[in-house]
């Protein structure tokens, strides 16, 4: 911007442009406060590709195991997660799943969990999140997934909530309590492998209809997960996907908060049994086919993972990345075994 002022030689004329000298600077102040004001609000996360503070947008996730046993409910603080994962814990228990919970900004959580055990397969996908896996043990097949270098994990020891439960179901995590474990364990807050790229999925800009003729309103997986009877709705008021189990709405214990996402994302994945007690590893590391879901309809996809450390890609039906609309997303696993009992209506 260019500004002239031409003015005579009189005192008058002096005393003017001392009061546009000073008009000036108040201008250039105000727009400067004005830009500062628009840079603080410019980062987003690159798990739902909202807004969040600039001061956690080099901050990693972590990963906290939640049970989802019915006596584990009513959970605490998975309505506030970004991104969910529901898998099988264990074979046995008629196929019994385990939330995988992953959190942005996780420095205020408020009591979180009940926190469980981890699985293998666990650890592999907070590999590609460079997230910090928290749960409380695991079997021992997980002590070699935990020593690779990419692996980083809280272990117990966390809050005992006297809830009149077993003491399995007892046990729930704080956001000042990862901030004091973090410091104790010299664990790094910040990413400690560079992303492969800014966001973790492709988003669209603004919320997007599919142009598909699937009608996707009910996404049944009772017959799949039968032990949790897991479904999830459509919800036209919020335009996401509320999530059912144990023929209820799961709501927070805290605020009742109802668990829904915006976006749905099921991958037909295979696993291998490791032992007689139930103990699996899916095989997340591949490929396969699988569903995109928002806004009461749904594309076929396929899914690609080339290591533990990259992130998996899903792709539609032309070959090229889909995008995946804002918001906080669900991810099921669903075995390979039982993917034909998965109705989509």
């Amino acid at each position: 911007m260019r500004f002239e002022f031409v003015f005579g030689n009189s005192i008058g004329d002096e005393k003017k442009i001392g009061i546009v000298r000073r008009a000036l600077a108040l201008s250039l102040s105000i727009a400067c406060i004005g830009a500062m004001t628009v840079t603080a609000s410019a980062a987003t996360s690159e798990l739902t590709g909202m807004e969040v503070s600039d001061a956690i947008a080099g901050q990693r996730p972590v990963a906290i195991m939640v049970d989802n046993e019915k006596k584990a409910l009513a959970h605490y603080g998975t309505a506030e997660a970004d991104i969910v994962y529901e898998m099988m814990n264990s074979t046995a228990n008629s196929r019994v799943t385990r939330l995988m919970c992953i959190y942005k900004d996780w420095t205020n959580l408020q009591q979180t969990g009940s926190i469980r055990s981890a699985r293998t397969t666990n650890v592999v996908l907070t590999g590609e999140y460079n997230a910090v896996l928290i749960h409380d043990g695991g079997p021992f097949y997980i002590k070699t997934y935990l020593a690779k270098p990419y692996a980083a994990h809280l272990s117990g020891g966390f809050s005992r909530i006297n809830n009149g439960k077993p003491r399995e179901f007892t046990e729930y995590v704080f956001g000042q309590e990862l901030v004091n474990r973090f410091a104790a364990n010299k664990l790094s807050a910040a990413y400690t492998i560079a992303p492969e790229r800014p966001s973790h999925f492709v988003f669209y800009p603004e919320d997007t209809e599919l142009g598909s003729p699937m009608v996707a309103n009910v996404v049944n997986m009772a017959n799949i997960f039968v032990h949790n009877k897991s479904q999830l709705l459509y919800n036209a008021g919020t335009r996401t996907y509320d999530y059912y189990e144990y023929d209820a709405l799961h709501t927070d214990a805290e605020d009742g908060q109802p668990l829904t996402f915006k976006n749905v994302i099921l991958q037909n994945t295979s696993f291998k049994n490791l032992d007689a007690n139930g103990y699996l590893n899916y095989d997340v590391v591949g490929s396969g086919s699988g569903y995109y879901i928002t806004n009461g309809k749904a594309i076929p996809i396929t899914w690609s993972k080339a290591s533990d450390t990259a992130i998996t890609h899903y792709f539609g039906a032309d070959g090229a990345e889909i995008a995946i609309n804002k918001g906080k997303t669900y991810i099921g696993l669903l075995p390979s075994d039982t993917w034909g009992n998965l109705q989509v209506y």
